[in-house]
């Protein structure tokens, strides 16, 4: 049943061609009992049947040229006096056919015929069983209501198929949206794992090779800096394994599930200290200064700070040149937490904090920036008046997102 029915939605044409051709049989059958009045008035019939039967089976192909095709016809029936008969049913439907279509010119040509057929009949075919006007009246609204009555179903269909097919494109607008929406947290997920690696691997990778250039340097003349250099590259190595499998198993981590116990907590302000230490351990001397009444922030905005500070004593060691030196300092106010990161050597060029603080894989400052924007704060990078560097954040107390 359900195949039938979409082989008659598919072929609509077909359908109509289908009631035309039982239409014509049924005017044949008609023909055959009235009186004949003659060849010429049988002509005019035959024509006026096989153009309303046209009409029929071309309804739904051109709808507009079909009602004026019936508008012909029945003016033709007017002319040749030609009385209406089941053969006049086409017009009911093409009335109710452009009525529910969007061509509103045509609805409404429809609508005028509606209220001119009765009247025309009337006066073409007068009923002279009753004189009364009330009787006249009667008459002319009995004639005049299935015209209407197929007028006002066919705009009701208009309207309801107008009224679906905008739902139809508020819920592909709304599927569309959601599609860009998951392809934005996309990008922004890889965005964010990108910073993470970046801040993960250049950090300790830069350490480790500071330190294996060390022991390399004094492996002959003096083993136990040598060994002890080894040791850091070793401790660093662990460290950057426990944060990769801290990132890896939030990836990993299914909705609803808690993470495994194995990955360490994500860092915080109280572990720049270790950080500073790690990096004096590397050759770099760092002053660190704490000022304010310390208190727990945001872990949104510990991980920026940490983040932060580990991305720019980074970038001192790759860009501040031999015997340089740093300070860090943290800040804490009323409405948030103050960073101040500074170094003493010969800076960076001048692209890398003109245009966004890109480094030689496009990370570097342009991911201190997104951090910070992501948390609502403010970061300003560039040279120092003396000579360095300075990175200077303000961070909230309360995330902006």
């Amino acid at each position: 049943m359900h195949r039938l029915y979409e082989f008659l939605r598919r072929h609509p044409t077909g359908v109509d061609s289908f009631w035309a051709v039982l239409l014509l049989g049924l005017c044949a059958l008609t023909m055959t009992e009235e009186p004949v009045r003659g060849p010429a008035h049988q002509v005019a019939v035959v024509a006026v049947v096989l153009l309303m039967c046209t009409v029929l089976a071309l309804r739904r192909r051109m709808p507009e040229k079909m009602l004026l095709l019936a508008i012909f016809g029945g003016l033709a029936q007017l002319a040749f006096d030609v009385e209406p008969n089941i053969y006049d049913v086409p017009m009911l439907v093409i009335v109710y056919t452009v009525a529910s279509g969007t061509r509103r010119w045509a609805s409404r040509v429809a609508l005028g015929g509606c209220l001119a057929a009765p009247v025309l009949y009337f006066w073409r075919w007068p009923d002279t069983s009753g004189d009364s006007l009330s009787h006249q009246l009667f008459g002319l609204a009995f004639a005049a209501f299935p015209f209407l009555l197929s007028w006002v179903l066919g705009d009701r269909m208009r309207t309801r198929r107008a009224y679906w097919d905008q739902l139809e494109e508020r819920a592909e607008r709304l599927e569309k949206e959601r599609e860009q929406q998951a392809k934005m947290a996309v990008t922004a997920e890889r965005a964010r794992i990108a910073r993470e690696l970046h801040d993960v691997v250049a950090h300790n990778v830069s350490v480790m090779v500071v330190q294996a250039d060390g022991a390399a340097y004094v492996l002959d003349s003096s083993p136990e800096q040598a060994k002890q250099a080894l040791e850091t590259i070793s401790g660093t190595g662990r460290q950057a394994l426990a944060e990769m499998r801290r990132l890896l198993g939030v990836l990993r981590t299914e909705e609803g599930s808690e993470p495994g116990g194995e990955y360490v907590p994500q860092p915080d302000v109280e572990q720049i200290e270790e950080l500073v230490e790690q990096v004096r351990g590397a050759g770099l001397p760092v002053v660190y200064r704490v000022e304010g009444s310390a208190r727990p922030l945001p872990s949104g905005v510990e991980l920026t700070a940490y983040r932060i500070v580990q991305e720019a004593l980074t970038n001192t060691r790759k860009h501040g040149g031999p015997d340089v030196g740093a300070s860090v300092r943290l800040t804490y106010f009323d409405d948030g937490l103050g960073l101040l990161v500074e170094d003493d050597g010969r800076g960076a060029q001048h692209e890398l904090y003109e245009t966004g603080g890109a480094d030689g894989m496009g990370h570097g400052l342009i991911g201190m920036r997104e951090r910070v924007g992501m948390v609502g704060g403010t970061l300003d990078a560039g040279p120092r008046p003396g000579g360095g560097f300075r990175i200077s954040v303000l961070l909230p107390a309360k995330p902006g997102r």
